[in-house]
């Protein structure tokens, strides 16, 4: 029967300095520990050193302010709106970012909900148009007036608005800023601005 030995020089010595493990490596020498010691030592300190900048720039500075999400609210004429911070003033979601501050301390205005309109807007506060490119305010859906440029705010299929109000005559509007409606406050003025001309003969005026 044949014996094995351990592979070594010409004269059938075993290799000095390594002593052959189970698993095929090589037995780490002293030098090594001492490395894998010092690197790791190395990335405690670097950990350490961190986490107390970290505390020493908090309590310098103070802890990060948290700022509410934007919540939706109904205005009093019964539009969609934005609810300020002091979570009782709701202004029409077309008063946000349109460079005034509405809202008594400016969160109608910041930076984070103004810095890529409509894209870093609320849903709440966008409705898109027939034109996927185009955008509106949510409170200028259904308010009688032509926001979008083609009527699809005002008309079905894209939006379905209740009919006229009391204030308005219903007819086709030759003004473009007006879509299936007129203000009542245009009947009887002697200028034509329903196709049909019941502005100024059917329509009793405001």
């Amino acid at each position: 029967m044949n014996k094995i030995f351990p592979q070594g020089d010409a004269n059938g010595n075993a290799a000095a300095g390594s002593k052959a493990l189970p698993g095929g490596e090589a037995d780490c020498s002293p030098c090594c520990y001492s490395r894998r010691g010092a690197c790791l030592s190395a990335f405690l300190i670097l950990l350490l050193t961190t986490l107390a900048a970290l505390i020493a720039l908090v309590a310098i500075l103070g802890p990060p302010s948290r700022t509410p999400g934007a919540q939706a609210c109904v205005t009093q004429m019964n539009r969609t709106g934005f609810l300020c911070n002091d979570r009782s003033s709701c202004i029409p979601a077309s008063r946000v970012c349109d460079g005034v501050r509405t809202c008594a301390h400016g969160e109608d205005e910041e930076e984070a909900l103004c810095r890529a309109v409509p894209q870093s807007l609320p849903g709440f506060l966008v409705a898109h148009c027939g034109d996927p490119a185009s955008w509106i305010y949510s409170d200028q859906m259904c308010d009688g007036i032509n926001n979008c440029g083609d009527c699809s705010d005002e008309l079905s299929p894209v939006t379905t608005c209740l009919p006229c109000g009391p204030g308005w005559w219903p007819c086709p509007s030759t003004v473009f800023k007006y879509c299936s409606c007129i203000p009542r406050s245009l009947c009887r003025d002697h200028v034509q601005h329903c196709s049909d001309w019941s502005d100024e003969y059917s329509c009793p005026g405001p």
